[in-house]
């Protein structure tokens, strides 16, 4: 990484673990707890009935905005309209020793003004498999295999009306499959470590292939890397109303500039207003150096950064 975007990345993670180390413990609601096991990626008793082999759910979350003018004196976009999809689903399974987790987070949300037409502004699939095999309460020997991409076709759109073709559906494509350590020192906390894991890079676009985008060879289509990896993941109840969640993904390449480590993180915060209402603030940053779409001539990589504010209906499945 960069050393100016790694200074705004370790700031920005100094704020986000001092609002977590400082937030005082509060009783939870029966709600929050379940909002707790919806996110969760490891077992917890009380939380998910342990008689259980397996437990299974979900949840899912729509926002939608709408704003339209006429003959307004201060101007804008005539007509908006903006809506926000979110499906969560789990899979565990836990017996004796062995576990193994599984978690698929579906993301889509678009945006429609009179005056730019449709664009989407979110747009994610990610799907994490974990098994494991108890070596203490806190630590197991585990593998892990995460398989990320979008849905749909994403653009750079140019003040003179053009657009570019930044992404595809498998283009780009991640898919991430490594053995290691599985550390969980606290509730909530789940620390992975692989010093062996793989990363296959899938581009499934001609046009994008052919560029040399995502750090594919020009004209192929998957790459393979082979490096370190580590995956943070934190849930916390900063109140009676209001949870944290959090995943930090950190990967380094042995054989190309392992110096220049690929960054995602993911912040979530939820609040909830009622049984089926809640607000969220989210706040999404990734770096990648073989992600060269940014800068004056777009080929130089950048710290991409998201944040995502809603508020809507919310469902357990």
């Amino acid at each position: 990484m960069k050393t100016n975007n790694f200074k705004q990345f370790f700031c920005f993670l100094l704020l986000i673990s001092f609002i977590i180390i400082s937030s005082k413990s509060f009783a939870q609601t029966q709600t929050v707890k379940d909002l707790q096991k919806d996110a969760s990626r490891k077992i917890k008793k009380g939380i998910i009935d342990s008689s259980k082999i397996w437990n299974k759910g979900g949840i899912f979350t729509l926002n939608l905005g709408q704003a339209s003018q006429n003959n307004w004196a201060a101007g804008g976009d005539n007509f908006s309209f903006s809506l926000a999809a979110f499906v969560g689903l789990y899979a565990f399974y836990k017996k004796d020793r062995w576990s193994w987790d599984n978690t698929l987070d579906l993301n889509y949300g678009m945006v429609n003004t009179s005056s730019l037409g449709t664009r989407k502004n979110d747009d994610r699939i990610d799907f994490l498999s974990k098994g494991g095999y108890g070596l203490t309460p806190n630590l197991d020997l585990a593998g892990i295999l995460n398989f990320h991409s979008q849905f749909t076709k994403g653009y750079d759109y140019h003040s003179d009306g053009s657009k570019t073709l930044l992404s595809d559906f498998m283009a780009p494509a991640y898919i991430l499959l490594g053995i290691g350590l599985n550390y969980k020192p606290a509730t909530g906390l789940s620390i992975f470590i692989s010093p062996l894991t793989s990363r296959w890079i899938i581009v499934n676009n001609d046009t994008l292939s052919a560029k040399g985008a995502y750090g594919v060879t020009p004209g192929k289509k998957v790459k393979n890397e082979i490096g370190a990896y580590a995956s943070i993941t934190y849930l916390k109840d900063l109140s009676k109303t209001i949870t944290y969640n959090g995943r930090l993904d950190l990967f380094s390449n042995y054989e190309h500039n392992p110096q220049n480590v690929a960054v995602m993180m993911n912040n979530m915060f939820t609040a909830k207003v009622s049984k089926i209402l809640s607000a969220s603030l989210g706040l999404n940053l990734i770096y990648d150096d073989d992600v060269k779409l940014f800068g004056p001539n777009h080929d130089s990589p950048g710290l991409q950064t998201q944040s995502l504010i809603a508020v809507g209906l919310s469902v357990k499945l």
